[in-house]
């Protein structure tokens, strides 16, 4: 298959610049828009982003000879060009449903009493742990033509559902299968202590030592994962088990993340700070002091919009984080339980309209600053030249459509390294 295509005619082309994270609420907000626009992509790498005049006859007869019969071309007949969408945090391999627990929640039910009703976590990892490898295969593969057709360019899978060995080895092995298998960039993320499982009962610790001795070695061996993640929280795996945790992956060459400060204020964005993590995650509680801490350590600050929506639960800072300094990234976090929801329509609308964000903020934060928290940003996330070929036309003149036409799906056509991979050519 070509990857070999150029795209002209675009009425405006939209995108956030850089090759590192977009710290701070200059860089949020440095968003270049180009009228009448035009992009070549060779070999999946975009040469060239700009003004169409600067794409000459010339120019274009000499790519098409060079490229031979290989080289598409697309007419976006007037409409606007932005970055792939970058989902930075998902668990999109589960088996498994809770809509009785959503309705639950919805009648104002409270949580210990879904949990004695055999709800929470643990409902979706007996399904998981139930599941096949195909029947993975099958329910991820799914989901992500889904997220494809939202946008959805590259994404973060984490494993969890398991909370052992065998099963959070099946999950992450779906993940590498399914990237083979189908356009959308797949970054793997172990979050083997994302709850604690039945055996280990009112023991977090020593289940915490299990991983460590267990499980971690393997994902690193068979190199399963890019990154490691943990359900830092009270109650759960407190600092202490958090910190330990997370020093025992980074030993083991994986990069470190945290779900962090979500339900209650224990100093999880601190620690993301202290180990220097790539990204830390939710912080619906975290202090100002410690997202502070999170800026000066360039900790990419993780909001989850979607999450607080569906549990009507207060919005993050994302105000704050940006003006404190913070590389900011929105993502969905696609789960069985308390975010059953890909649509990266709504989250870009509630982040306008709720989060206090500008457009060109949150188009940074669905693009590039979710680039920034995989450590993708020098090859993703922006449309300029060295960079991958990961683009959307949208069904719209302009990238401001993407929160005004609220919670719309208007991605028309997905370039991926230089390929069309949905929606029309024309």
């Amino acid at each position: 298959m070509a990857n070999d295509i150029l795209i002209t005619n675009i009425g405006e082309l939209a995108t956030p610049l850089g090759f590192c994270p977009p710290a701070g609420k200059a860089a949020m907000n440095r968003v270049a828009v180009t009228k009448d626009a035009a992009v070549l992509i060779r070999d999946g790498t975009i040469v060239y982003a700009g003004p169409d005049a600067g794409l000459d006859e010339p120019r274009i007869a000499a790519e098409r000879a060079a490229a031979g019969p290989g080289l598409v071309h697309i007419d976006a007949g007037g409409r606007a060009v932005v970055p792939g969408f970058v989902d930075s945090h998902t668990h999109f391999v589960f088996a498994g449903y809770r809509d009785d627990e959503f309705l639950w929640k919805a009648a104002g039910l409270p949580y210990m009493e879904i949990h004695r009703r055999g709800g929470g976590i643990a409902r979706s990892v007996a399904a998981t742990r139930a599941a096949t490898k195909d029947d993975l295969i099958s329910l991820g593969a799914a989901r992500l033509a889904a997220m494809l057709s939202l946008g959805v360019t590259t994404v973060e899978g984490k494993s969890g559902y398991g909370l052992d060995l065998e099963t959070e080895l099946r999950q992450l092995e779906v993940m590498r299968e399914l990237a083979a298998r189908q356009p959308v960039t797949i970054v793997p993320t172990f979050l083997g202590p994302h709850s604690i499982p039945a055996e280990y009962a009112g023991r977090p610790s020593a289940y915490i030592d299990f991983v460590i001795a267990e499980v971690l070695p393997a994902v690193a061996e068979q190199r399963l994962a890019r990154f490691a993640d943990i359900f830092c929280e009270k109650g759960i795996f407190e600092l202490a088990d958090s910190r330990r945790y997370l020093e025992a992956a980074r030993r083991l060459g994986l990069g470190l993340k945290l779900h962090a400060d979500e339900i209650e204020r224990i100093g999880g964005a601190g620690l993301a700070a202290e180990l220097g993590a790539t990204s830390a995650d939710h912080l619906l509680k975290a202090s100002a002091e410690d997202i502070g801490r999170m800026a000066q350590a360039q900790v990419v600050a993780g909001c989850l919009p979607l999450t607080a929506f569906t549990l009507r639960e207060p919005y993050a800072d994302a105000r704050g984080m940006i003006d404190a300094g913070c590389a900011l990234a929105i993502a969905s976090d696609l789960n069985p339980g308390s975010c059953y929801s890909q649509s990266i329509p709504l989250a870009c609308a509630i982040a306008v309209l709720y989060l206090k964000l500008s457009m060109e903020e949150t188009l940074t934060a669905l693009t590039l600053g979710g680039a920034a928290s995989l450590g993708l940003a020098d090859r993703i996330g922006s449309l300029e030249p060295g960079k991958a070929g990961d683009l959307l036309i949208l069904e719209a003149p302009s990238y401001r459509f993407l929160a005004y036409h609220a919670g719309m799906n208007i991605v028309r056509s997905v370039v991926k390294g230089g390929r069309l991979v949905h929606g029309p050519a024309a």
